[in-house]
């Protein structure tokens, strides 16, 4: 049996849980007030952060969910931020939503599972 490993937790959520060969990392939001190119962008390297100290890397994404406070508005900023990180020969599944987000200055919200490399 696999055991099970809580990384970054507090009251409320483990911010990595490593399963077996699987990392699950929890929502992930922006430090940094600005437009969505810039709060993409900190999103992305606080996930490869996550993942590193969980011993993997955006190579080995399986899935990602990305929820967008305006789909509408910040979709193609995203996107553009996304193309620049992601892996052109290693992409992983993805969903793209909009959503009321946990707070009004927050504008994107990503979601990864990866295998451990």
């Amino acid at each position: 049996m696999s055991s099970i490993i809580r990384q970054d937790s507090n009251a409320r959520l483990s911010r990595i849980v490593t399963h077996g060969d699987t990392v699950y990392v929890a929502g992930v939001t922006s430090s940094t007030p600005g437009d969505i190119v810039t709060q993409t962008r900190d999103v992305l390297a606080k996930i490869d952060g996550y993942l590193a100290s969980a011993g993997s890397d955006k190579r080995h994404l399986l899935s990602v969910q990305i929820w967008l406070k305006n789909i509408d508005a910040d979709f193609a900023g995203m996107n553009s931020v996304w193309a620049e990180w992601a892996p052109a020969d290693a992409l992983p599944t993805r969903a793209t939503c909009e959503a009321k987000l946990a707070a009004p200055d927050l504008l994107v919200e990503i979601i990864v599972t990866a295998a451990k490399k």
